[in-house]
């Protein structure tokens, strides 16, 4: 290991060189089908950004995810994006003020969270990976909303990994996982343990193929390879790693 390499990875904790947070969007009926049998094989424990009327569907398989371990975090309540995704035209981002993002999408969301699973998330992540209300003149970030109420707020389809020295939490940095190999996914990671990096991987469906799923064979490929201890990757969900980022910079 040379200088630079050991000067990052001292940020963590003795042992560690990296950090790794699997995170799923949604709340998919095949997270609880197929993927917390990988997860729990492992002894992994994951972030799931949740969609409200998707919780309900599968309500027991949630309330089972909470009590093994997993994270539940805040993916507001109706999921706006952007208009020019035809499936949020009825409901886009630009038809947003940042007080009703507030009141109707995020506390919303973490009062319909606490009552049916009775956890407050502390963590959240931008759907469509979109941070912003508005148009044109009067577009708006919504990041300091997030980054009023939550530990982290997590991107989407980002280029990079996070620096945890320098990372805005509130717009943490995140690789898409859906369709990606393992060989794909360990490249990243061994970018990450190059630079002392927190990676942070983002899924929908977890399955053997199809838009927007993570494959399960190489999901659990990755988890064994992650959770091998000569490694020295700290797996975990983001509310823990972020509140340790918080802590230790």
């Amino acid at each position: 290991m040379n200088d630079t390499q050991s000067a990052q990875s001292s940020f963590w904790p003795a042992g560690v060189r990296a950090a790794l947070s699997l995170t799923f969007d949604d709340a998919r009926w095949s997270q609880t089908a197929n993927g917390f049998p990988i997860l729990a094989r492992h002894g992994v424990k994951a972030t799931f950004f949740v969609s409200i009327e998707s919780l309900k569907q599968k309500l027991d398989a949630w309330k089972g995810a909470v009590a093994a371990g997993h994270e539940i975090g805040n993916h507001t309540l109706t999921h706006p994006c952007s208009g020019n995704f035809a499936f949020a035209r009825h409901n886009p981002l630009e038809d947003y003020t940042l007080e009703r993002m507030e009141r109707d999408e995020i506390l919303a969301a973490d009062a319909a969270i606490e009552k049916l699973l009775g956890v407050r998330p502390s963590t959240f992540a931008y759907p469509c990976g979109q941070m912003y209300v508005g148009r044109g003149e009067n577009v708006r970030s919504y990041v300091p909303l997030v980054a009023k109420r939550f530990l982290a707020g997590r991107g989407y389809l980002s280029e990079s990994a996070n620096d945890p020295r320098f990372c805005d939490l509130s717009q943490a940095c995140a690789t898409g996982a859906d369709g990606a190999t393992f060989d794909q996914m360990q490249a990243l990671l061994d970018r990450a343990l190059e630079q002392g990096e927190w990676l942070i991987l983002v899924g929908h469906d977890i399955g053997a193929g199809g838009r927007q799923t993570t494959l399960a064979g190489d999901l659990d490929k990755l988890c064994r390879y992650a959770k091998d201890p000569a490694k020295g990757i700290w797996v975990d969900t983001m509310a823990v790693i972020s509140r340790y980022v918080r802590d230790h910079r």
